[in-house]
């Protein structure tokens, strides 16, 4: 086995405060063979860390075949002195194959004690609102305008590992390490893409309300709530995005929402149908109290789709209902509405819990 120890040159622009204490932080990532954690092999562990004011890096690295014990045994005596366990898609692969490493070597290693902070599965959730083409490294590089070459994928680094094995050839092993700390260095710079989830995810503050006319595409006036929102959370890079009827745009502390108002008629289904006569000339769902005294020739049994009565007005959207009572287009609507004229976002609690329900709509995949 071949050890790596060195300092290395590097800044990060998001405060390792919020993912916890600095000294208590490891990054890793690993190298393989394969997919398998039982059928191929681990030959390199690289981690960086942040002590005493610089980052500084770690590799274990097979050079035999029967250097893999040496490996796992060295990476879990060092990860001993870490509580939190940084990575990328790590939950999703790193932490299960190295598990079934140690499985298949049957040593007493496991991640007890130390907390996982996959860096993937955070971001994960936020792709579609980030409107990111997918969830991978360097989809998050572009994102954030970091912009590095990759001469070869972990994938294409195997035959490159095996011919290592039989030829220990110098250039191939430097090969291999490069590729691995060259990840390693990219982690703290992708580290500010955890603000967005940190911004996201805080209390918003109501800073501005206020109503204005838009056109649409095709020239039709609407009518939009605009709230602008203030975080205790800054984003790197503005983004965008649009689902009807909602729009959002955030920049720096702030999210600016706007959110178009229904005017017409929407109605208002009763969940206990049984309950009610639906009256087709009147297009009206009422009591059966009421409704036995209507001529049975003008009345039906409700069905879940007609028990509904009408509301003509101004009406707010919301995702989930939050005030009541809520209304709809139509009865398979997943989308409801609230009288505008009887709401109010003054209550921060309130506020707050509409705000998020905007923002899961967003994020929602179209049905």
């Amino acid at each position: 086995m071949i050890t790596i120890n060195k300092p290395l040159g590097l800044s990060h622009a998001y405060p390792l405060e919020r993912i916890g204490k600095p000294e208590e932080i490891l990054f890793f990532d690993i190298e393989t063979t394969g997919f398998s954690g039982e059928y191929s092999r681990l030959y390199l562990i690289g981690c960086i860390y942040f002590r005493e004011g610089r980052w500084n890096l770690v590799q274990w690295f097979a050079d035999t075949p029967e250097s893999e014990t040496e490996l796992l045994h060295s990476f879990f005596s060092f990860l001993k002195g870490f509580r939190i366990l940084v990575h990328f898609n790590g939950d999703g692969f790193d932490l299960p194959y190295l598990r079934k490493r140690c499985a298949h070597y049957s040593l007493p290693w496991d991640f007890s004690g130390i907390k996982s902070m996959d860096i993937y599965r955070k971001v994960k959730p936020y792709r579609k609102l980030l409107g990111l083409e997918n969830v991978k490294q360097k989809a998050i590089e572009q994102f954030l305008g970091i912009f590095r070459e990759d001469a070869l994928s972990g994938g294409e680094l195997i035959p490159v590992y095996q011919e290592y094995l039989l030829t220990h050839d110098t250039r191939l092993y430097h090969l291999l390490i490069l590729h691995n700390e060259d990840d390693l260095k990219g982690m703290p710079s992708i580290l500010p893409i955890l603000s967005y989830p940190d911004f996201l995810e805080s209390p918003f503050r109501l800073v501005r309300q206020d109503i204005r006319r838009e056109k649409e595409e095709k020239g039709i006036p609407v009518e939009l709530l605009g709230l602008t929102c203030e975080s205790d959370c800054r984003i790197p890079i503005p983004f965008s995005a649009q689902k009807t009827p909602v729009r959002c745009h955030a920049e720096n502390s702030r999210l600016f929402l706007g959110i178009q108002l229904f005017h017409g008629t929407l109605k208002h289904f009763y969940p206990n149908y049984k309950d009610y006569y639906y009256l087709p000339y009147e297009d009206t769902a009422i009591h059966k109290s009421v409704g036995e005294y209507v001529d049975k020739a003008a009345r039906v049994r409700a069905t879940a789709k007609t028990c509904y009565t009408k509301q003509e007005g101004c009406f707010i959207p919301q995702p989930e209902p939050v005030w009541e009572p809520s209304l709809k287009k139509d009865w398979k609507d997943t989308l409801t509405y609230a009288d505008f004229s009887r709401i109010s976002l003054q209550d921060p609690e309130i506020f707050r819990r509409y705000v998020a329900l905007l923002l899961k709509y967003l994020m929602a995949k179209e049905r």
